[in-house]
């Protein structure tokens, strides 16, 4: 049967449908304008946007298994009203359209950031309350909105479970993704200096076997919580530069400062029509929780994540392959 894959031109959704197509899946990829991520697979392609819910039940017609990633991924200020429709009506729709479609089972892709952050000094799991309430982040709300519109519609009898995902890393990083950019900047020392605090990163390639597992064995309305190695930033470029012997940076700003340069450095980016290299988002970010625990997938689907020295190995492998150390 037709396994369906929403946001299939993202990092994730490249390297999950070339996972399902290994296991002899038949794959139908939902994409836009950016195919980059499934160029030359032979795979079926439909367009289908997640705020249109007619588009997607002529997409998931015939399907037996969807996974929904179309996300709208924010660390700066943006369209609230833009990234509403996207990650909560749009995963309202896309259930909508999965009881239109009969699809069978529902693999949802919600994010670590869709989880209450704090207390940070106590381990994160998937016990940890939504982060829709209080003050927070506008994508880690709208995540967490989406998760709950999940919630209900398991209560009205959808069959989905829910993936909650650390930072992840890995090859087939065509665009490349907010993480890519980051090991680009710093294997290239577009980021002259480091802030404290860190962050977990996974493998793609972690995520996409943990996530077949959970279409699989994944109980009905449960969320599993896919996360690797804490690391700190200055660890992780030290990484870098040990991987790929670049002069990486390794002098760490105090916190105060990055967030007092932060408006300065999102001006700039504005002007240069290019991703910021740092937002006050972010560095919120990176002083979040460092215990997040993957012991529930582990328990229960076997998930053991690779170190992230050999993932960083890999994913420099892949990057020098597609040019990306050269430019």
């Amino acid at each position: 049967m037709t396994v369906v894959v929403t946001g299939a031109s993202g990092h994730i959704g490249g390297n999950l449908v070339r996972g399902l197509m290994e296991k002899g899946r038949d794959v139908r990829a939902v994409v836009h304008q950016d195919t980059r991520a499934i160029d030359g697979l032979d795979v079926e392609r439909v367009s289908a946007s997640v705020k249109d819910v007619d588009s997607l039940v002529r997409a998931f017609e015939g399907a037996d298994v969807v996974y929904h990633l179309a996300a709208r991924i924010v660390i700066s200020a943006a369209d609230e009203d833009e990234v509403h429709a996207v990650n909560v009506q749009g995963v309202r729709n896309v259930l909508d359209a999965c009881e239109r479609a009969g699809v069978r089972r529902l693999v949802h892709f919600s994010s670590i950031h869709a989880l209450a952050q704090k207390p940070v000094d106590e381990p994160l799991d998937e016990t940890r309350p939504l982060a829709d309430t209080g003050p927070c982040l506008l994508y880690d709300r709208t995540k967490a909105l989406g998760q709950r519109e999940v919630l209900a519609g398991v209560e009205r009898g959808i069959d989905a479970v829910i993936i909650n995902c650390g930072a992840v890393l890995g090859r087939c990083d065509f665009r490349p993704s907010h993480q890519g950019e980051m090991l680009l900047g710093l294997y290239h020392r577009r980021i002259p200096a480091l802030v404290p605090g860190g962050y977990t990163w996974v493998d793609v390639r972690d995520v996409v076997e943990g996530a077949m597992v959970v279409e699989e064995k994944g109980k009905t309305g449960e969320s599993y919580l896919l996360s690797g190695e804490w690391i700190s930033m200055l660890g992780l470029s030290e990484m870098v530069g040990e991987v790929t012997g670049a002069k990486t940076p390794t002098t760490v700003l105090p916190m105060f400062l990055a967030k007092i340069g932060a408006p300065f450095v999102m001006g700039y980016a504005r002007l240069r029509k290019q991703r910021p290299l740092f937002t006050s988002e972010s560095l919120s970010v990176l002083s979040g929780n460092t215990r997040m625990s993957h012991a529930k997938a582990a328990r229960e689907l076997g998930f053991d994540p690779r170190p992230l020295r050999e993932t960083i190995e890999d994913t420099f492998a892949w990057f020098d392959q597609a040019g990306e150390l050269t430019r």
